[in-house]
């Protein structure tokens, strides 16, 4: 059965959030169709997109689709890589391919190793992932993420609201590690169709004072929500229908979460 997970306000006009797990989804090889597979899997469960409903889905199955495989048995461990190995006790080849998705490297410890992301992401290994990629003789094969985040979901926005003949939003989901907090949650990296980030500055609050720092990380709120009915683990499960979310807020996309390094006060 899909997962649902509801929250009721107590007001007098009930307001629900469900999130329910697309399950059936098989592995995913490059080259798969996703909106097809995605549009196929809704109609199997009878779930019929409606405007507003938000699709969530994890990274790992679009960059499976897009082919962001790399060999490192074809990879050569430059000599920073080697320095930096030493330092998180990392495989050299593996920490070339993380440096070749980066930026800079923010932080360095045993295990540990905090790079900016091309795209601007602060995050542990660029992003790059071992687990769940599917396992092939002979090979030692590392999964980096979607090219462009944000061109892939409003590829799929775009697919799947034809298809529905419905204004659906897309979410592409990743875990996070957040500084001064234990354990992951999952974050939008990339958005289309609803606002990434919602502006309340300039509100009041029922007091009457004027809201001056409050900004709402709305992608990453549902991405957060959705991983409850997603995993993280084995649960295959990589697919999650948002529905009951308003806005009214114009959409932007997943670069919009990502704070200007100037204002950076953390890395």
């Amino acid at each position: 059965m899909p997962r649902r997970f509801g929250q009721h306000s107590k007001s007098a006009a009930v307001h629900a959030v469900s999130f329910t797990a697309l399950t059936g989804i098989p592995e995913i090889i490059v080259g798969t169709d996703l909106c097809s597979l995605l549009a196929d899997t809704l109609d199997a469960q009878a779930l019929v997109p409606k405007d507003t409903d938000v699709l969530v889905i994890a990274q790992k199955i679009v960059s499976k689709a897009e082919g962001r495989y790399v060999e490192l048995g074809d990879v050569t461990p430059s000599q920073r890589a080697r320095e930096l190995a030493e330092r998180c006790g990392k495989d050299p080849r593996f920490i070339e391919v993380v440096l070749s998705e980066s930026t800079a490297v923010v932080r360095v410890a045993p295990n540990v190793l905090i790079v900016r992301h091309r795209l601007g992401y602060v995050m542990a290994n660029a992003g790059i992932d071992r687990s769940n990629i599917g396992s092939l003789p002979g090979h030692e094969r590392v999964l980096l993420l979607p090219r462009d985040p944000d061109v892939s979901a409003e590829h799929l926005r775009g697919e799947l609201s034809a298809r529905f003949n419905a204004q659906l939003a897309v979410i592409i989901s990743d875990s996070f590690g957040r500084p001064w907090r234990a354990g992951v949650v999952n974050i939008a990296l990339g958005v289309a169709g609803l606002p990434a980030v919602i502006d309340r500055r300039g509100e009041r609050d029922r007091d009457g004072r004027v809201l001056e720092m409050t900004e709402v990380a709305f992608a990453d709120a549902i991405a957060a929500g959705a991983a409850l009915a997603m995993g993280e683990g084995a649960e295959g499960t990589p697919a999650v229908l948002a529905r009951g979310l308003q806005w009214q807020a114009a959409p932007s996309d997943g670069q919009r979460l990502i704070r200007p390094t100037r204002e950076d006060l953390f890395t």
